[in-house]
């Protein structure tokens, strides 16, 4: 599985710049490419929002938050988002091309993997940043 240039270049811009709230990535003709990113105002609810309700996507967001020493704090999620209802050879290329995939995004602090809206909600993703 090749992984597009831009989805490097996009990510460098998203840990270095902080240019994006988010980036959400496609596997398309064998290899792995952006299909959409976030405005750095952009929300969870429009991140998680842009997620198709039956298709695999990789996906990175930028989460900002506060400690309880009242620090500012930022962590960068990969989220493998794979929901129930998409199809089986799909599911399984995204699996199987995860790994490799996530190697060339140097920077990522916590994974998730989600089958369903719940798996990824608001509560969860702060949780596991703290």
């Amino acid at each position: 599985m090749a992984v597009d240039d831009e989805c490097k270049l996009k990510f460098l811009e998203l840990k270095a710049k902080r240019n994006y709230r988010y980036i959400i990535f496609k596997i398309q003709d064998q290899q792995v490419v952006v299909e959409k990113v976030g405005n750095p105002g952009s929300t969870y609810e429009e991140f998680t929002a842009s997620l198709p309700a039956d298709e695999c996507r990789y996906s990175v967001f930028d989460f900002d938050f506060t400690t309880d020493e009242n620090c500012q704090k930022s962590k960068i999620f990969f989220i493998a988002w794979s929901p129930d209802t998409s199809r089986v050879r799909s599911k399984m290329v995204y699996a199987s091309s995860k790994d490799r995939f996530k190697r060339e995004l140097d920077g990522i602090q916590v994974e998730l993997q989600a089958t369903d809206p719940s798996e990824m909600s608001f509560d969860i993703i702060k949780a596991r940043a703290i």
